[in-house]
């Protein structure tokens, strides 16, 4: 099921349990995980896209493997706000997943997600091929981090 805000994200959650935030390329999908209780969004791997049905399988074997109760995508908005063609081919992997698991989804903002995991690695002096290597997974943390506050904010002012 599709849910469009957070509040309606966080009531179709379990308490407790993972959630995984995606940064969804045209070529990998960085895949970030949170720990069971929602503070901390970690970098977990990238996955190189073939086709959706084998991109969907793996992150499945993740899902299942983390017992991740929720996911959240990054919708690469333009900065004025409005969606471009980026945005649909999002919203049409959604829609994809969706048949094909009862998990909750949504979507988060991820305009800057890249840059400042950029910035973070590049603060933390990493070689530009390590960057290269992780930077999909780094930006779905910064994703799924931005979810992550975002829940502990309803959890504290209803």
């Amino acid at each position: 099921m599709i849910l469009d805000t957070p509040q309606d994200f966080a009531a179709a959650l379990p308490k407790v349990g993972a959630i995984a935030g995606l940064d969804l390329g045209t070529v990998t999908i960085g895949i970030a995980v949170s720990d069971v209780l929602r503070s901390v969004a970690t970098p977990l791997e990238t996955i190189r896209r073939k086709k959706f049905t084998l991109d969907a399988a793996r992150l499945f074997e993740i899902t299942s493997h983390r017992s991740i109760t929720g996911l959240v995508l990054g919708l690469p908005r333009n900065m004025d706000g409005s969606e471009g063609p980026r945005c649909q081919a999002t919203r049409a992997f959604a829609r994809n997943l969706e048949k094909l698991t009862p998990l909750p989804i949504t979507y988060w903002d991820e305009r800057l997600s890249t840059v400042a995991a950029e910035r973070s690695m590049l603060e933390a002096d990493m070689s530009r091929k390590r960057r290269a290597e992780i930077i999909d997974n780094v930006a779905a943390s910064y994703i799924l981090q931005g979810m992550l506050d975002r829940l502990q904010h309803l959890e504290r002012n209803p």
